[in-house]
């Protein structure tokens, strides 16, 4: 099978998938470590064996809905790459609005001596990991000013990819910063922050089941945001009983002025943003993803509150 042979077969294969092409090119590109660029001028490339064999695997399981970024294990954002499993949500474009809004954060805070950042519900590590890499790569803070990050989730398993995510991307004088936590939201957390962001579970309970009748197979934990601290439904159906939790302890993790950042749905900014005024944040917004929609919010802490 030559390259060219193996785009038509995924483009035929992938009829399910609203992307068939993309797909194709992605598990080829994987299997056979050629650029988008290298695939298309070496059209007559015959895989070998084993190339061919597992392109072929991956696209059965692809067929299954499984998403490219679980069959291959990789996912790039913010022009990193990280690791992906079941474990934790693929990062997503609209994410990529948090770690901006983090980074200018940062920028905020470059009068403090040592920052510090908390990555609520991090997941892969995506967030956090992004935030402080770059700040360092363009040179916003130097390995000796590097902020120190929490990477803070409930679920072993993703932290465990956040580990390795961490050990990939971050040199060793960076990875020194980086501490993980296993938490439900702040109850295991004893210190106060300059910056939290987060990416909680947002999705209304019902839309999340939606979501994964499709086979994406992403984390219900990391989806479904109408859940209280105990584990059990809400009684509430927008999807912000853990964003209702989540802001309302991290007023207490915060330093005067601290900052907190939450993405949220575009169908649930406005009441996110209402959340982050009834616990006292100041100076609140909302910022646009890539598409114009609704996605992050912002606020100041007014006072200091939190007790060591």
């Amino acid at each position: 099978m030559t390259v060219q042979e193996a785009k038509l077969f995924g483009r035929n294969q992938l009829l399910n998938s609203p992307t068939p092409d993309l797909d194709t090119q992605v598990l080829l590109s994987h299997v056979t470590g050629l650029t988008k660029t290298q695939l298309l001028f070496k059209r007559e490339t015959v895989l070998t064996q084993e190339q061919e064999k597992k392109f072929l695997s991956f696209v059965e399981k692809r067929k299954t809905r499984l998403p490219v970024a679980y069959i291959t294990g990789h996912k790039e954002f913010f022009g990193y790459d990280f690791t992906v499993t079941p474990s934790v949500l693929i990062p997503k474009p609209d994410t990529e609005i948090l770690v901006e809004q983090g980074i200018n954060a940062v920028k905020e805070k470059l009068h403090l001596h040592n920052i510090s950042i908390c990555d609520m519900c991090t997941g892969s590590g995506c967030v956090g990991i992004s935030i402080l890499k770059y700040c360092i790569q363009e040179n916003i803070l130097s390995r000796e000013t590097a902020p120190s990050l929490v990477l803070a989730d409930i679920s072993e398993n993703a932290l465990d990819i956040a580990r390795q995510n961490a050990s990939l991307l971050l040199e060793k004088e960076l990875l020194e910063k980086v501490s993980f936590v296993r938490t439900n939201l702040f109850q295991n957390i004893n210190s106060s922050f300059d910056i939290i962001v987060s990416n909680p579970p947002y999705i209304p309970e019902q839309e999340t089941a939606e979501l994964l009748q499709d086979g994406r197979m992403e984390p219900a934990l990391a989806l479904n945001g109408d859940v209280t601290l105990q584990g059990n439904p809400s009684s509430t159906k927008d999807g912000l009983a853990v964003m209702r939790n989540l802001v309302k302890q991290a007023v207490f993790h915060l330093n005067t002025k601290g900052i907190l950042l939450c993405e949220s749905g575009e169908y649930n900014a406005l009441e996110t943003q209402q959340i982050f005024l009834n616990n006292g944040f100041e100076e609140t917004e909302i910022f646009r993803d890539l598409e114009g929609q609704l996605r992050v919010t912002k606020g100041t802490c007014g006072c200091q509150i939190y007790q060591n």
